[in-house]
């Protein structure tokens, strides 16, 4: 006889490194949107910068089921705080709900998004009205507020909607010369292909490389995008930028090299503030190789000022490229919003995490993929190159040919996680995969220096019995000695 399954509980209303987030219907109900949504509201009315009178606030969501209802449904709950929802026209890139919050000085903005979770799961972002998200003492305040109770009452009205995509993108013309990026890219015979995994930055790149073409529709050899269709299921996938997911644009980079022509990939997570790429062998690139190539790109050709920030779990090459050409690095705790908040104290060349979040002092103190996209074509086009070989220059120039990996190791339970974090608090090991242990870090999580770029870090996830695994090494096979070995401890502990 079949037992009746419990349903589903909902997980207590808590926000991670980059918003709310849960399992639609189950944690994402309207119910609990409308209080967390007005919560959020209310605290940006209450730490509105002096002398911004504004009572504004965007509203924007991507393209995720119930995605847009859900947005208008907490203009409501914001109508209802005595301020004014503003809330975009179609899905958009949550880079564009910050770029909108920072050319019309508003208060903040809601976006309603799960990121690169996967396609069952939903979630609300909050920016600040610097444009970038809020930091921990603004979401700790947001959970104080919701555990306080209070009553505030929806109010249903007709909304004032704008063209945040058309804004966006036009401020992204503004800063760079998009015709000379196409006509290089031309002259390259480079290929670009565009996967936005089905999420809201379908169509931006086409739009903003094919505008100005002439009548033989020349761009169309230039760009092609793929998977650009909303679909809330994402293929089945989470729309994340990690190799498993993008054996479709690996086949079409592949396709074109055997036909003989060089190819770019890039791709977006769901909601556009991601990037990775695929380089002409058909390799991945995560932001471990990109950020390096933008940091010689903007401190070299361009010589724009500023240091490079990088977190904890980036690529020793970032560091190699970026005191290779005199520049101060800094190195922070994994999440972005250590990060913006750097920017926003100090001249920033560029920030990034290994997780794929660049960000420009040039721009925003925010992740956004479309930017970082065209900077990294435009340092192709500068340089000549296609991506993988600009990339093996680089490596050559530093000295060094590192492998990285990062795995997710879910352990039995809470107390199994308790037990390894005291034996990596108390008696951290001496070798790992009998490489001797030269320097303990502990920035973020646990990270064990081994040598020039070999490294192996661990790092618990903030709320449940989650291990995350990184590793540098010289080798492939050096790399995944050290990961088994991680995982063996884990598993042993």
């Amino acid at each position: 006889m079949m037992k009746a399954q419990l349903p589903l509980s909902a997980a207590p209303i808590h926000f991670g490194t980059d918003g709310w987030r849960g399992i639609l219907g189950v944690d994402i109900t309207v119910e609990r949107l409308l209080r967390v949504a007005t919560a959020a509201a209310q605290e940006l009315a209450f730490r509105a910068p002096a002398g911004l009178n504004s009572r504004t606030v965007v509203i924007g969501y991507d393209r995720r089921f119930l995605a847009p209802e859900l947005a208008t449904a907490i203009a409501a709950a914001v109508r209802g705080c005595e301020l004014e929802p503003l809330l975009t026209e179609t899905p958009v890139p949550t880079p564009a709900c910050s770029w909108a919050v920072v050319q019309r000085a508003a208060l903040g903005a809601l976006v309603i998004t799960a990121s690169h979770n996967p396609p069952e799961w939903l979630g609300l972002k909050i920016k600040g009205p610097f444009g970038g998200s809020v930091e921990g003492d603004f979401t700790a305040a947001v959970e104080q507020r919701l555990a306080a109770g209070g009553i505030t009452v929806p109010i249903d009205a007709g909304t004032e909607r704008f063209d945040g995509r058309r804004e966006h993108l036009d401020g992204l013309r503004s800063k760079l010369d998009l015709g000379a990026l196409r006509d290089g890219l031309q002259t390259m015979g480079l290929k670009v292909i565009v996967d936005p995994m089905h999420g809201s930055a379908a169509g931006c790149i086409s739009e903003l490389l094919g505008e100005g073409s002439d009548d033989s529709g020349e761009h169309a050899k230039v760009i092609e995008e793929i998977r650009s269709q909303r679909d809330p299921l994402f293929g089945g996938h989470p729309p994340e930028p990690l190799a498993p997911y993008l054996q479709e644009l690996i086949a079409a980079v592949g396709a074109c090299s055997d036909a003989g022509q060089a190819a770019v990939g890039l791709v977006f997570d769901g909601d556009g503030d991601r990037i990775a790429a695929v380089d002409e062998n058909g390799c991945f690139c995560s932001t471990q190789l990109l950020m390096p190539l933008l940091i010689d790109h903007l401190a070299r050709a361009r010589q724009l000022p500023g240091k490079v920030v990088k977190t904890v779990s980036g690529s020793d090459l970032m560091r190699l490229v970026a005191e290779d050409l005199g520049r101060e690095v800094l190195e922070l705790p994994v999440g972005f919003k250590y990060i913006a908040a750097e920017m926003l104290s100090d001249e920033v060349l560029v920030g990034g995490e290994e997780s794929g979040g660049v960000g420009f002092g040039m721009h925003l103190p925010e992740r956004d993929a479309l930017f970082a996209a065209l900077l990294v074509l435009e340092a192709l086009v500068e340089s000549g190159q296609p991506l993988g070989e600009r990339i093996k220059q680089l490596q050559q120039r530093c000295g060094t040919s590192s492998h990285y990996d990062r795995v997710d190791l879910h352990l039995a339970d809470m107390d199994s996680r308790h037990r390894l974090e005291a034996l990596l608090r108390e008696t951290p090991p001496s070798t790992v995969a009998n490489q001797p242990v030269q320097e303990v870090i502990r920035t973020d999580g646990v990270k064990l220096r081994l040598g020039p770029s070999h490294w192996l870090m661990l790092r618990f996830s903030g709320t449940e019995p989650l291990l995350r695994i990184y590793c540098e090494a010289p080798s492939t096979a050096e790399m995944k000695a050290a990961l088994e070995w991680a995982e063996q401890l884990a598993e042993s502990t």
